[in-house]
């Protein structure tokens, strides 16, 4: 479909408007059965006028040799027939919705009726083409008024909403005038909540032009007509942008208050997920200076296509996501391993429909197992009887906190329970074993990092055990994943719509970040390159200063950030202090040394020092005995022992460990 443009201005606002306002202000405040009256009369009205000229029409002049009072009754037959329907209880703008069908087939017995009338002579004769050119008139004017009221009710409602308060909608700025925008402004035209005032394009050739009465600007002139036209709401109608491009716009738009949606992708809209009219917040990925690299799909397939596959936490953040990934890639099992009954069965009813909806899934089992990964016995009798071919091991304590206060359960659960997972793995054979691991592992000032290094010793420990065999084990070690349990994304954008301040620790903190799916995807394709005993280490991009996330997240919002700078603001941003064990910046790598590139552009191997299998089982043989003395300082020693930079609390950190981990990553990625 070719875009039409008019060169001319739209209309301006007619003086008869304040007239048409006023009767339809004393229309609409008639009692319902004064409004049904009017309605009754003008339709009788109308019905003597259209059978007048059907019999007009017929004979082919206007004579006056009509009998007005049985063309008074013949017309009153159709409009008797709609009261008996129930047409005139209904309000008026609804006709097209409700009423249509019943309509016609009302008029097509009345015409069947009056053929048969005819027939036998049992009225006054008349042409028989007349009953159906009159009844065909009648419907357009039926048709024609109820539509006509329709609109003018749209159009006097949407002016009394504007004069009730200029405040309660927000003006609109559609970014990109192609068709997408233009069936956009069409979907918005009868907004209450909307007023579309502009059009942008990053094409100059449209520019100074006006689709659908809007004017379309230059892109140029984007951060300009924000202000000048107290746009509140910018909307991205340009389903093919690139992702470099629309971060391009949101970085334009970044440092002023002002919220941006922006419509599905192609692929959605062509799937029929969703309408061309659907608005939704933009993806915090677009917030976020990452790359994207398509999906390797052999390696997705290596480890799971036709396979029997099982995942430890799968109800978990990581763990869910990671179950999700896996049925795309048609394993024949999917065994669930949950602790937690609830998350357990939420995932559990989630994949069943999932496979239940499309053909592609079909012949998929999704088993539901509760369990506990420190149970070995338990989790052996369940690898063996399904025979599994991968685990996926992302069962954890995970929230540094917690963990810190409650150290011997995390260690327990997340090393220990480990040791158990892989040694059920190596007895009953499994071909592949991944472990998913954090960057809180390296240089940890916390239990919980510390606890999956420990988990790291373990897998490095028994892969190169020499009765392990069969299974291949590796490791892979990220950051933080946008949208999981205890993530900032969530709890900032709650705080946000709730208008309460956003709580940072430090003003200095910084982290890594990564959508849930690309995490579980790089995930699956990094154990699939595994030959036994790496560390893996995905490619994280950019840190990202919590305090400037949080900003850009307030801005997008459409909201001010309250300050020093600007005491009017909306919402503030309060410093609560690093919490126990907290680190300001998160490494993935130790060193310069410790890290070589794959052949995979987000995927590095960490060069990891490793401790012989027996020193390592002998410190977890300990654990339960001083878990019931709750041995702290034991506990601890053996931390600095197995872990390298291992330092308890909060250490004072300077930005040279951020600075060292970039270069790092970065000259990696020019020697590959």
């Amino acid at each position: 479909m070719s875009l039409k443009l008019s060169s001319s201005k739209p209309e301006q606002p007619s003086i008869s408007n304040s007239w048409s306002q006023r009767i339809a202000e004393y229309l609409l405040s008639f009692p319902r059965s004064g409004k049904r009256a009017i309605l009754l009369m003008a339709d009788f009205i109308m019905s003597v006028v259209c059978l007048y000229f059907a019999i007009a029409v017929r004979y082919g002049y206007i004579g006056n040799h009509i009998d007005l009072i049985a063309l008074g009754l013949y017309a009153l037959v159709p409009v008797i027939g709609l009261y008996l329907i129930g047409f005139y209880k209904g309000v008026a703008r609804s006709f097209f919705d409700a009423m249509m069908g019943r309509v016609l087939q009302l008029f097509f017995i009345l015409i069947i009726i009056a053929q048969v009338l005819l027939n036998f002579q049992l009225v006054p004769t008349v042409p028989r083409a007349v009953p159906i050119l009159f009844l065909f008139l009648f419907f357009i004017w039926l048709w024609n008024s109820r539509l006509t009221i329709r609109e003018l009710l749209a159009r006097w409602q949407g002016q009394r909403h504007s004069r009730r308060d200029n405040n309660e909608y927000d003006n609109v700025l559609i970014y990109g005038a192609g068709e997408a925008g233009r069936e956009l402004l069409k979907g918005l035209k009868n907004s209450h909540k909307y007023n579309v005032v502009a059009f942008i394009d990053d094409d100059i050739q449209l520019k100074g032009a006006y689709l659908l009465g809007k004017r379309i600007y230059a892109a140029s002139e984007l951060i300009t007509l924000v202000a000048k036209l107290d746009i509140a709401q910018v909307f991205l109608a340009i389903p093919s942008i690139s992702r470099a491009r629309k971060r391009q716009i949101i970085n334009e738009l970044s440092y002023i208050s002002i919220k941006i949606k922006e419509l599905p992708s192609l692929e959605e809209i062509a799937d029929e997920k969703v309408t061309v009219s659907s608005m939704h917040k933009i993806d915090i990925l677009d917030v976020l200076d990452r790359q994207t690299v398509e999906p390797d799909a052999i390696l997705l397939q290596k480890n799971i296509s036709d396979k029997f596959v099982l995942v430890t936490g799968a109800g978990g953040s990581i763990g869910s996501e990671l179950c999700r990934q896996i049925i795309k890639n048609k394993p024949k099992y999917l065994v669930l391993f949950e602790l937690s009954e609830y998350a357990l069965y939420s995932i559990h009813q989630e994949l069943i429909a999932k496979v239940a909806s499309k053909d592609i899934y079909q012949g998929i089992e999704i088993i539901a197992v509760i369990g506990n990964v420190t149970n070995q016995g338990h989790l052996l009798r369940i690898l063996k009887r399904y025979q599994i071919q991968t685990v996926y091991h992302a069962a954890a304590y995970k929230h540094v906190p917690i963990v810190e206060n409650n150290p011997f359960e995390g260690v327990i659960n997340n090393s220990k329970g480990t040791y158990h997972c892989v040694r059920a793995a190596i007895e009953a054979k499994v071909e592949t074993f991944v472990l998913i691991s954090t960057d809180k592992a390296v240089r940890p000032t916390n239990v919980m990092g510390a606890s999956k290094r420990l988990a790291e010793l373990v897998c490095q420990g028994l892969s190169q055990d020499s009765a392990n065999q069969h299974t291949c084990i590796s490791m892979v070690r990220f950051g933080n994943v946008l949208g999981s349990s205890g993530s900032v994304v969530p709890l900032f954008t709650k705080q946000i719509e709730q208008g309460h301040p956003i709580t940072v620790t430090h003003p200095d903190v910084t982290r890594y970040f990564m959508t849930i799916p690309e995490a579980a995807n790089l995930v699956i394709q990094a154990g699939a390159m595994a030959t036994g005993g790496e560390v893996f280490v995905l490619d994280m991009g950019a840190p990202v200063k919590i305090v400037d996330l949080a900003k850009r997240m307030i801005h997008l919002s459409g909201f001010e950030v309250k300050d020093e700078a600007h005491p009017y603001g909306d919402i503030e941003i309060l410093f609560t202090g690093l919490r126990p064990g907290e680190k300001l910046y998160e490494e993935l790598i130790i060193g310069e040394d410790n890290v070589e590139a794959t052949h995979h552009p987000l995927i590095m191997q960490a060069l990891e020092h490793s401790f012989p299998l027996a020193d390592i089982t002998h410190t977890l043989d300990e654990l339960d005995v001083r878990a019931q003395n709750f041995d702290i300082a034991w506990l601890k020693q053996r931390f600095k022992h197995f872990v390298a930079g291992y330092q308890e609390g909060t250490p004072a950190e300077s930005a040279t460990i951020k600075k060292n981990t970039i270069l790092t990553i970065n000259k990696i990625k020019e020697e590959s």
